[in-house]
């Protein structure tokens, strides 16, 4: 079982105070009632007070997203990572060696605190350190593959979405025409980019590394946030930290893989991917929205998704991006 259409919005209601901070106690710990809600949506994430103890991050995952087995696979990961002196936030064992666990009808993970700043993108000295720390990662993640999460492909995060957003009429009716025709010319260009770019090697990934995920502090990045992590080719691990003009892209690129390869070859037809990338993620983003519509926390933080305005704005980024994936890739020399 892998990642799961189906979510239950409603799940959290039941996710109180006390149930949060008994759950954490049943671990063995001791919470001095403190507790700080992060900016998470996906899962629900705490910071934890500890009596005499440094606080700890509780995150209570989303019903049904992931599997069990799912979960552990991703915690296995990150914790052989740390391991290996990669600066991740890997979530943390008990004294049986568990990392995910069971309360009053809630799954949660708990890890060490940390904070920081986000990376400066126009730093070539700190995209070049995120760059070997990426690298890094993919070295493990090119060993095997995963068993029980998902794979980052046309189907599942440009295909199905967009099918689901259509299907379940979430679109204006007015705009559903335009939309529908856009993103299936959207999706014969994306697989002209797979098809350029051809037999692309599949590796575990982060998955979801943009710039708020890397938290630089005392001169080193930490990398957070693996939840999303799943089977796709290496460049999704960088893409997100190209913007900009075609110049400074190319700028930023060479910067990333000035450290990138100095741990592991990259293959330069990946490339190819990197719009088509962009533009998978926008669609499924919407669909991703969408399924939460109806959980209460979506509604305070995205009040702008239920406007009719959202899906003209989303509409003609879409179609910019139509433009952009006619153009060359970028060069890396």
């Amino acid at each position: 079982m892998t990642e799961s259409n189906q979510n239950d919005n409603s799940a959290f209601h039941t996710l109180t105070p006390d149930t949060m901070l008994d759950a954490v106690d049943s671990l063995g710990y001791r919470t001095d009632g403190r507790f700080l809600a992060l900016n998470s949506y996906e899962n629900r994430v705490y910071q934890i007070g500890l009596e005499e103890e440094e606080p700890i991050i509780a995150k209570f995952y989303r019903p049904r997203r992931w599997s069990d087995d799912a979960i552990r696979e991703e915690h296995a990961f990150t914790r052989q990572l740390a391991d290996d002196e990669i600066p991740v936030v890997a979530p943390l064992a008990d004294e049986s060696g568990e990392t995910l666990h069971h309360f009053a009808g809630h799954r949660f993970a708990l890890y060490p605190r940390r904070g920081g700043r986000t990376p400066e993108l126009d730093n070539p000295e700190q995209l070049e350190m995120i760059g070997r720390f990426i690298a890094r990662i993919h070295l493990h993640g090119q060993q095997r593959p995963f068993s029980h999460r998902g794979r980052l492909d046309i189907e599942s995060f440009g295909v199905e979405p967009s099918r689901y957003l259509i299907e379940q009429r979430l679109v204006p009716a007015d705009l559903e025409t335009s939309y529908a025709t856009l993103v299936a010319d959207l999706l014969a260009r994306i697989r002209r980019s797979f098809d350029a770019a051809g037999d692309v090697a599949t590796i575990r990934l982060h998955g979801d590394c943009h710039p708020s995920n890397i938290l630089w502090r005392d001169e080193t990045p930490h990398i957070v946030d693996f939840d999303d992590a799943r089977m796709g080719p290496a460049i999704q691990d960088l893409w997100m930290f190209l913007s900009g003009d075609r110049q400074y892209a190319t700028a930023r690129l060479a910067d990333l893989l000035e450290g990138y390869t100095q741990f592991r070859d990259f293959d330069p037809r990946e490339l190819h991917l990197v719009e088509a990338l962009r533009t998978l993620r926008m669609i499924h983003y919407a669909a991703w929205l969408a399924r939460r519509a109806d959980d209460p926390a979506f509604k305070m933080a995205f009040p702008w998704f239920y406007t009719r305005r959202y899906w003209d704005d989303h509409i003609l980024a879409l179609r910019e991006q139509a433009a952009l994936l006619d153009e060359p890739p970028l060069v890396w020399d």
